[in-house]
């Protein structure tokens, strides 16, 4: 189903759809939840709807924790899951307090 899920991100229509809403939110983490979440949780939905789980948000929350409750338990679900969460996720990035960066972080 996972896999499924990570393909269904691919599909040029999702990938479209997906980029309009990164595109709306401009790396903004509160546009993020705004634009993004909705698009990334209705292809999830899409998806799981085939196996059983609700066609909402709370079908999407409980395939998350299922997720989450097997990738301590298996290599290949930790790193699908790690792939499906780089999709809508903005990569994280801490800003350095180190002595000689000066506080500013590059991307």
């Amino acid at each position: 189903v996972l896999a499924e899920v990570i393909k269904a991100f691919g599909a040029p229509e999702n990938a479209q759809r997906m980029d309009e809403a990164r595109d709306n939110a401009c790396n903004d983490m509160g546009k993020m939840l705004q634009f993004l979440l909705p698009v990334a949780t209705q292809i999830q939905q899409d998806v799981i709807k085939a196996y059983g789980f609700s066609n909402d948000g709370e079908g999407v929350l409980k395939f998350a924790r299922l997720i989450k409750s097997y990738e301590s338990q298996d290599p290949e679900i930790a790193s699908m899951s790690g792939k499906l969460k780089a999709l809508f996720l903005p990569p994280m990035t801490l800003p350095s307090h180190g002595p000689g960066t000066g506080g500013v972080a590059t991307s």
